[in-house]
């Protein structure tokens, strides 16, 4: 991806330096059971520490002096690129309908942050949080991305256009659609319809890498395949077989990576937001 000597956006809170510091802790089992939760049936990191600790946890943060290594500097200064990229490109295609696009601030931190939807940590990977409008990124989440066997820049790249698709979801009202229909219906529908928001995000990602491209031509020979090894590596499924649990389809919340894999060419294909329809009438 070619990004370098390119804008950078201003809408970046950079907390590295701050540490938070908790009124409460985990036991040994309560860690087990929330990476259980978290890695295995996907649910909500917010809410499985939230449960864990009963609710009755305080904090506050500490100022430190961080510095950050040249690779993480390299790394920040990348992502800010890509937001930036997204700004561009949602700003002009909002304006074709005679709107105005929001723009989300990233927030980069270390470990824990506090976030509107509850306290942030590093294990939940990156998040939108419709609550405050942030994306949350704790930059350690790319190693293990690598890990997982989605390497390259645009594999970053394609995360963060998936957060920043949630962000379009939560502006247009489609999120809210989505969690009134989630409360009329079990815990099995719940799942498919977060299954839904999930794959509408990769197929956003993909529109915006499309409309990108034509804009600024910034694709190199090999970008679109990290984007769908990532897309692959984060599938439900994956996930799940990697923990050694057998995939159950009941309990995806993100979908197969089948489905990230074509969701996000269907994007990256059409450009067109209507393409997106992963819902189908359903709210």
């Amino acid at each position: 991806m070619k990004w370098r000597n390119r804008r950078r956006s201003s809408n970046l809170d950079d907390r590295r330096g701050q540490r938070m510091k908790s009124g409460a802790k985990l036991s040994i089992g309560g860690i087990i059971m929330a990476l259980i939760a978290i890695f295995v049936f996907k649910q909500d990191p917010m809410q499985v520490v939230s449960g864990v600790l009963g609710g009755q946890s305080s904090s506050s943060t500490q100022q430190t002096n961080y510095q950050a290594t040249a690779e993480e500097q390299e790394i920040y200064d990348f992502v800010s690129v890509v937001l930036s990229d997204t700004e561009d490109t949602w700003s002009a295609l909002f304006k074709q309908s005679n709107s105005n696009y929001p723009e989300p601030i990233l927030v980069i931190y270390r470990d824990r942050t506090p976030t509107a939807c509850g306290t942030g940590q590093a294990a939940s990977g990156p998040f939108y949080c419709p609550a405050d409008k942030k994306i949350y990124l704790d930059l350690s989440f790319l190693g293990e991305l690598q890990r997982m066997g989605a390497s390259g820049d645009f594999a970053v790249a394609y995360v963060l256009a998936h957060e920043v698709g949630h962000h379009i979801q939560t502006v247009t009202g489609i999120s809210s659609k989505v969690r009134q229909a989630q409360r009329q219906t079990n815990k099995v529908g719940q799942n498919a319809l977060q299954v839904k928001m999930e794959l509408q995000a990769d197929c956003l990602a993909g529109v915006w890498a499309n409309h990108t491209q034509k804009r600024t031509q910034f694709l190199e020979s090999g970008d679109l395949e990290e984007a769908l090894s990532a897309a692959e590596a984060v599938g439900d499924d994956t996930i799940m077989k990697r923990a050694g649990v057998p995939p159950r389809r009941e309990n995806f919340t993100h979908g197969s990576a089948q489905e990230r894999m074509d969701w996000f060419n269907r994007g990256a294909n059409t450009g067109s937001f209507s393409s997106c329809d992963t819902f189908q009438g359903s709210i």
